[in-house]
Protein backbone atom coordinates (compact mmCIF):
# COMPACT_ATOMS: atom_id res chain seq x y z
CA UNK A 1 0.00 0.00 0.00
CA UNK A 2 1.52 3.29 -0.86
CA UNK A 3 1.38 5.66 2.03
CA UNK A 4 1.07 9.53 2.32
CA UNK A 5 3.77 11.58 3.93
CA UNK A 6 6.32 13.42 3.83
CA UNK A 7 7.71 14.99 0.69
CA UNK A 8 10.16 12.67 -0.98
CA UNK A 9 10.98 13.34 -4.48
CA UNK A 10 11.92 11.44 -7.38
CA UNK A 11 14.88 12.43 -9.57
CA UNK A 12 14.12 12.98 -13.62
CA UNK A 13 14.72 14.60 -16.59
CA UNK A 14 11.96 16.49 -18.19
CA UNK A 15 12.26 17.27 -21.73
CA UNK A 16 13.52 20.33 -22.56
CA UNK A 17 10.40 23.03 -22.63
CA UNK A 18 9.09 24.09 -26.33
CA UNK A 19 9.44 27.95 -27.30
CA UNK A 20 5.51 27.89 -27.15
CA UNK A 21 6.33 27.66 -23.37
CA UNK A 22 7.46 31.30 -23.27
CA UNK A 23 4.66 32.88 -25.06
CA UNK A 24 1.68 34.97 -23.24
CA UNK A 25 -0.68 35.19 -26.30
CA UNK A 26 -1.28 33.10 -29.10
CA UNK A 27 -1.27 34.31 -32.86
CA UNK A 28 -4.42 35.67 -33.15
CA UNK A 29 -5.45 35.24 -29.51
CA UNK A 30 -7.85 33.44 -28.16
CA UNK A 31 -11.17 35.45 -28.87
CA UNK A 32 -12.58 37.53 -26.02
CA UNK A 33 -13.89 36.00 -23.13
CA UNK A 34 -17.77 36.26 -21.15
CA UNK A 35 -17.95 35.16 -17.54
CA UNK A 36 -20.99 33.38 -15.71
CA UNK A 37 -21.02 34.58 -12.75
CA UNK A 38 -21.40 31.28 -10.11
CA UNK A 39 -23.07 31.10 -6.05
CA UNK A 40 -19.41 29.27 -5.81
CA UNK A 41 -16.13 29.11 -6.36
CA UNK A 42 -13.95 26.33 -8.80
CA UNK A 43 -15.77 25.37 -11.34
CA UNK A 44 -12.86 22.65 -11.89
CA UNK A 45 -14.65 20.80 -14.43
CA UNK A 46 -17.29 21.73 -17.46
CA UNK A 47 -19.57 19.52 -19.70
CA UNK A 48 -22.12 19.90 -21.79
CA UNK A 49 -25.21 18.01 -20.81
CA UNK A 50 -27.58 15.80 -23.03
CA UNK A 51 -29.94 18.67 -22.16
CA UNK A 52 -27.06 21.34 -23.93
CA UNK A 53 -26.47 22.68 -19.99
CA UNK A 54 -23.54 23.10 -18.36
CA UNK A 55 -22.58 21.27 -15.34
CA UNK A 56 -20.26 21.69 -12.88
CA UNK A 57 -19.44 21.41 -9.54
CA UNK A 58 -17.73 23.80 -6.52
CA UNK A 59 -15.50 23.98 -3.40
CA UNK A 60 -18.46 23.93 -1.32
CA UNK A 61 -19.75 20.58 -3.42
CA UNK A 62 -22.78 21.78 -5.13
CA UNK A 63 -23.10 20.69 -8.65
CA UNK A 64 -24.56 23.21 -10.70
CA UNK A 65 -26.80 23.49 -14.12
CA UNK A 66 -25.94 26.56 -16.00
CA UNK A 67 -28.24 27.84 -18.65
CA UNK A 68 -25.34 29.67 -20.99
CA UNK A 69 -27.75 31.86 -22.92
CA UNK A 70 -29.69 33.25 -20.30
CA UNK A 71 -26.74 32.85 -17.66
CA UNK A 72 -29.47 31.15 -15.38
CA UNK A 73 -27.46 28.79 -12.57
CA UNK A 74 -29.56 26.44 -10.37
CA UNK A 75 -28.17 23.87 -7.79
CA UNK A 76 -28.77 20.23 -8.64
CA UNK A 77 -27.22 18.51 -6.00
CA UNK A 78 -24.53 18.57 -3.18
CA UNK A 79 -21.92 15.77 -2.75
CA UNK A 80 -21.07 17.20 0.43
CA UNK A 81 -17.47 16.60 -0.57
CA UNK A 82 -15.54 18.32 -3.38
CA UNK A 83 -16.45 17.32 -6.91
CA UNK A 84 -14.01 17.69 -10.26
CA UNK A 85 -14.27 16.13 -12.72
CA UNK A 86 -17.63 14.97 -14.55
CA UNK A 87 -19.65 13.02 -17.17
CA UNK A 88 -22.82 13.59 -18.47
CA UNK A 89 -24.60 10.27 -19.66
CA UNK A 90 -27.65 10.63 -22.23
CA UNK A 91 -30.01 9.66 -19.50
CA UNK A 92 -28.96 12.89 -17.83
CA UNK A 93 -27.30 11.48 -14.75
CA UNK A 94 -23.75 12.25 -14.25
CA UNK A 95 -20.71 10.75 -12.82
CA UNK A 96 -18.39 12.52 -10.75
CA UNK A 97 -14.94 12.17 -9.40
CA UNK A 98 -15.33 13.85 -6.02
CA UNK A 99 -11.87 14.48 -4.48
CA UNK A 100 -12.85 13.82 -0.81
CA UNK A 101 -16.05 10.53 -1.72
CA UNK A 102 -14.48 9.17 -4.56
CA UNK A 103 -16.39 7.89 -7.82
CA UNK A 104 -20.31 8.96 -7.51
CA UNK A 105 -23.31 9.04 -9.57
CA UNK A 106 -26.64 11.34 -9.63
CA UNK A 107 -29.69 10.30 -11.18
CA UNK A 108 -31.34 13.23 -12.43
CA UNK A 109 -35.10 11.11 -12.60
CA UNK A 110 -34.59 11.15 -8.39
CA UNK A 111 -32.68 8.12 -7.40
CA UNK A 112 -30.18 10.45 -5.67
CA UNK A 113 -26.56 10.30 -5.47
CA UNK A 114 -24.84 7.14 -5.28
CA UNK A 115 -20.99 5.92 -4.02
CA UNK A 116 -20.29 3.92 -7.03
CA UNK A 117 -16.42 3.42 -6.02
CA UNK A 118 -14.85 4.58 -2.40
CA UNK A 119 -11.95 1.88 -2.38
CA UNK A 120 -9.59 0.52 -5.27
CA UNK A 121 -7.27 -2.42 -3.46
CA UNK A 122 -8.18 -1.77 -0.31
CA UNK A 123 -6.84 1.74 0.02
CA UNK A 124 -9.80 4.85 0.12
CA UNK A 125 -9.86 6.97 -3.23
CA UNK A 126 -8.17 10.29 -1.88
CA UNK A 127 -8.15 12.32 -5.19
CA UNK A 128 -10.49 11.10 -7.71
CA UNK A 129 -9.87 13.07 -10.79
CA UNK A 130 -12.31 12.20 -13.98
CA UNK A 131 -14.33 10.23 -15.45
CA UNK A 132 -15.79 8.60 -18.91
CA UNK A 133 -18.02 6.03 -19.74
CA UNK A 134 -17.89 3.92 -22.63
CA UNK A 135 -20.63 2.30 -25.18
CA UNK A 136 -20.76 -1.12 -23.31
CA UNK A 137 -21.37 0.85 -19.67
CA UNK A 138 -17.76 0.50 -18.31
CA UNK A 139 -16.73 3.90 -16.24
CA UNK A 140 -13.23 4.42 -16.44
CA UNK A 141 -11.85 7.00 -14.15
CA UNK A 142 -8.40 8.35 -12.77
CA UNK A 143 -6.75 8.99 -9.69
CA UNK A 144 -4.37 11.68 -9.81
CA UNK A 145 -1.98 10.60 -6.67
CA UNK A 146 -1.68 7.94 -4.01
CA UNK A 147 0.00 10.68 -1.77
CA UNK A 148 -0.85 13.77 -1.91
CA UNK A 149 -5.03 15.00 -1.65
CA UNK A 150 -6.33 17.71 -3.69
CA UNK A 151 -5.48 20.56 -1.04
CA UNK A 152 -1.70 19.49 -1.98
CA UNK A 153 -1.92 18.87 -5.55
CA UNK A 154 1.11 21.01 -5.64
CA UNK A 155 3.02 18.36 -4.03
CA UNK A 156 2.88 15.75 -6.60
CA UNK A 157 4.16 17.85 -8.95
CA UNK A 158 7.26 18.40 -6.46
CA UNK A 159 7.98 15.08 -5.68
CA UNK A 160 7.17 13.08 -9.44
CA UNK A 161 6.74 10.09 -7.59
CA UNK A 162 4.33 9.06 -10.26
CA UNK A 163 1.58 7.19 -8.24
CA UNK A 164 -1.72 8.31 -10.39
CA UNK A 165 -4.22 5.38 -12.23
CA UNK A 166 -6.42 4.63 -14.56
CA UNK A 167 -9.24 2.63 -13.20
CA UNK A 168 -11.92 0.63 -15.06
CA UNK A 169 -15.54 0.03 -12.96
CA UNK A 170 -17.14 -2.93 -14.80
CA UNK A 171 -21.26 -3.18 -15.22
CA UNK A 172 -20.44 -6.27 -12.91
CA UNK A 173 -19.16 -3.84 -10.45
CA UNK A 174 -15.49 -5.76 -10.60
CA UNK A 175 -12.79 -2.53 -10.39
CA UNK A 176 -9.56 -3.26 -12.36
CA UNK A 177 -6.91 -0.85 -12.10
CA UNK A 178 -5.81 -0.91 -15.68
CA UNK A 179 -2.49 1.21 -15.78
CA UNK A 180 -0.23 2.59 -12.52
CA UNK A 181 2.97 4.92 -12.52
CA UNK A 182 1.14 7.72 -13.89
CA UNK A 183 2.47 11.35 -13.23
CA UNK A 184 -0.69 12.96 -12.09
CA UNK A 185 -3.16 11.26 -13.86
CA UNK A 186 -5.46 13.58 -14.94
CA UNK A 187 -8.34 14.43 -17.92
CA UNK A 188 -9.68 11.67 -19.29
CA UNK A 189 -11.69 11.10 -22.78
CA UNK A 190 -12.97 8.74 -24.82
CA UNK A 191 -11.56 8.92 -28.86
CA UNK A 192 -13.77 9.07 -31.22
CA UNK A 193 -15.05 5.69 -32.64
CA UNK A 194 -14.73 4.39 -28.85
CA UNK A 195 -11.16 2.41 -29.64
CA UNK A 196 -9.23 4.14 -26.99
CA UNK A 197 -8.79 6.37 -23.82
CA UNK A 198 -6.79 9.43 -24.07
CA UNK A 199 -5.36 10.38 -20.79
CA UNK A 200 -4.22 13.91 -19.57
CA UNK A 201 -0.29 13.21 -18.03
CA UNK A 202 -0.17 16.13 -16.22
CA UNK A 203 3.16 16.18 -14.62
CA UNK A 204 4.73 14.91 -17.50
CA UNK A 205 2.98 17.33 -19.95
CA UNK A 206 1.70 15.07 -22.09
CA UNK A 207 -1.76 12.92 -23.30
CA UNK A 208 -1.69 9.06 -23.50
CA UNK A 209 -3.73 6.62 -25.49
CA UNK A 210 -5.06 3.62 -23.41
CA UNK A 211 -6.40 1.06 -26.15
CA UNK A 212 -10.07 -0.56 -25.31
CA UNK A 213 -10.07 -2.97 -28.10
CA UNK A 214 -9.09 -4.92 -30.98
CA UNK A 215 -5.61 -6.52 -31.24
CA UNK A 216 -3.65 -4.10 -29.90
CA UNK A 217 -6.05 -3.62 -26.44
CA UNK A 218 -4.24 -2.93 -23.21
CA UNK A 219 -1.20 -1.40 -25.25
CA UNK A 220 -0.57 2.17 -24.28
CA UNK A 221 1.26 5.01 -25.75
CA UNK A 222 2.28 8.70 -26.28
CA UNK A 223 -0.64 10.97 -28.29
CA UNK A 224 1.05 14.33 -27.53
CA UNK A 225 4.57 14.66 -25.78
CA UNK A 226 6.32 18.00 -24.19
CA UNK A 227 3.59 20.33 -24.24
CA UNK A 228 4.42 23.53 -23.22
CA UNK A 229 1.91 24.08 -19.95
CA UNK A 230 0.33 21.60 -18.24
CA UNK A 231 -2.44 19.69 -19.15
CA UNK A 232 -5.30 19.70 -16.89
CA UNK A 233 -9.02 17.45 -17.73
CA UNK A 234 -10.08 17.40 -21.67
CA UNK A 235 -12.94 16.35 -23.56
CA UNK A 236 -13.90 15.41 -27.26
CA UNK A 237 -15.59 18.44 -29.10
CA UNK A 238 -18.76 17.89 -31.37
CA UNK A 239 -15.59 19.24 -34.00
CA UNK A 240 -14.29 15.65 -32.93
CA UNK A 241 -11.34 17.20 -31.55
CA UNK A 242 -9.38 16.47 -28.16
CA UNK A 243 -10.34 19.65 -26.21
CA UNK A 244 -7.20 20.33 -23.83
CA UNK A 245 -6.88 22.64 -20.70
CA UNK A 246 -3.41 24.07 -20.12
CA UNK A 247 -4.43 25.81 -15.91
CA UNK A 248 -0.34 26.89 -16.43
CA UNK A 249 2.61 27.32 -18.44
CA UNK A 250 5.47 25.23 -17.60
CA UNK A 251 7.55 26.20 -14.48
CA UNK A 252 11.50 26.82 -15.54
CA UNK A 253 12.31 26.25 -12.08
CA UNK A 254 10.44 23.19 -11.45
CA UNK A 255 11.76 21.92 -14.42
CA UNK A 256 15.52 23.28 -13.83
CA UNK A 257 15.30 21.40 -9.90
CA UNK A 258 13.88 18.10 -11.70
CA UNK A 259 16.94 16.57 -12.33
CA UNK A 260 18.76 18.49 -8.94
CA UNK A 261 19.58 16.85 -5.88
CA UNK A 262 15.84 15.97 -4.24
CA UNK A 263 16.82 17.71 -1.20
CA UNK A 264 16.43 20.83 -3.01
CA UNK A 265 12.91 20.14 -3.62
CA UNK A 266 12.31 18.95 -0.15
CA UNK A 267 13.66 21.90 1.15
CA UNK A 268 11.77 24.15 -1.16
CA UNK A 269 8.46 22.32 -0.30
CA UNK A 270 8.85 23.48 3.24
CA UNK A 271 8.94 27.04 2.57
CA UNK A 272 6.25 28.96 2.88
CA UNK A 273 3.82 29.22 0.05
CA UNK A 274 4.36 32.77 -1.19
CA UNK A 275 8.02 31.36 -2.41
CA UNK A 276 7.33 28.64 -3.96
CA UNK A 277 7.16 28.02 -7.76
CA UNK A 278 3.40 29.25 -8.32
CA UNK A 279 1.09 28.46 -11.58
CA UNK A 280 1.71 31.44 -14.39
CA UNK A 281 -1.56 33.13 -14.95
CA UNK A 282 -3.29 32.72 -18.34
CA UNK A 283 -6.27 31.13 -19.69
CA UNK A 284 -4.95 28.55 -23.01
CA UNK A 285 -6.45 25.84 -24.26
CA UNK A 286 -5.62 23.32 -27.28
CA UNK A 287 -7.72 21.77 -29.74
CA UNK A 288 -5.63 18.41 -30.48
CA UNK A 289 -6.15 15.50 -33.67
CA UNK A 290 -6.68 12.30 -31.87
CA UNK A 291 -4.89 10.59 -34.62
CA UNK A 292 -2.19 12.25 -35.57
CA UNK A 293 -1.64 14.08 -32.19
CA UNK A 294 -1.56 17.24 -34.27
CA UNK A 295 -2.70 20.64 -32.74
CA UNK A 296 -5.00 22.45 -34.72
CA UNK A 297 -6.26 25.01 -32.95
CA UNK A 298 -3.78 27.03 -30.29
CA UNK A 299 -5.75 29.68 -28.05
CA UNK A 300 -4.24 31.85 -25.40
CA UNK A 301 -4.90 35.21 -24.11
CA UNK A 302 -4.15 37.75 -20.90
CA UNK A 303 -5.58 36.90 -17.71
CA UNK A 304 -6.99 40.25 -17.07
CA UNK A 305 -10.43 38.53 -17.12
CA UNK A 306 -10.13 34.93 -15.99
CA UNK A 307 -6.86 32.35 -15.28
CA UNK A 308 -5.96 29.01 -14.29
CA UNK A 309 -8.03 26.79 -17.03
CA UNK A 310 -8.81 23.44 -15.53
CA UNK A 311 -11.40 22.01 -18.15
CA UNK A 312 -12.92 23.03 -21.49
CA UNK A 313 -15.89 21.79 -23.27
CA UNK A 314 -16.50 22.10 -27.18
CA UNK A 315 -19.90 22.58 -28.92
CA UNK A 316 -20.79 23.92 -32.39
CA UNK A 317 -17.61 26.21 -31.84
CA UNK A 318 -18.62 27.34 -28.22
CA UNK A 319 -16.18 26.76 -25.92
CA UNK A 320 -16.68 27.04 -22.01
CA UNK A 321 -13.86 27.07 -19.49
CA UNK A 322 -13.75 25.86 -16.33
CA UNK A 323 -11.15 27.16 -13.54
CA UNK A 324 -9.94 25.40 -10.33
CA UNK A 325 -9.91 29.04 -8.34
CA UNK A 326 -12.33 31.57 -10.53
CA UNK A 327 -16.07 32.12 -9.20
CA UNK A 328 -17.52 31.98 -12.74
CA UNK A 329 -17.17 29.85 -15.81
CA UNK A 330 -16.29 31.35 -19.08
CA UNK A 331 -17.42 31.52 -22.33
CA UNK A 332 -15.65 32.18 -25.83
CA UNK A 333 -15.42 30.15 -29.45
CA UNK A 334 -13.25 28.66 -31.48
CA UNK A 335 -12.07 31.45 -34.47
CA UNK A 336 -13.18 30.74 -37.96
Amino acid sequence: MIRRGEMTPIRWRPPSAPPRARVKASAPPMPVIHRIELPGTGPEDVVFGADDMIYTGTADGAILRIDPHREQVWPVVSTGGRPLGLHADSDGSLLICDAHRGLLRWDQGGGGLEVLVETVDEQRLGFASNVVRTGDGTIYFTESSQRWFLEQWMGDLFEHSGTGRLIALAPSGQVTVLWEGLHFANGLAVEPGGDALIVAETAAYRLNRFRLRGPRAGEREILIDNLPGFPDNISVGSDGLIWVSLASPRNRLLDALADRPPWIRSLLWRVPDRVKPAPERTVWVLGVDPDSGQIVHDLQRGPEEYSMVTSVAEHDRTLVLGSLHESAVAVTHVPA
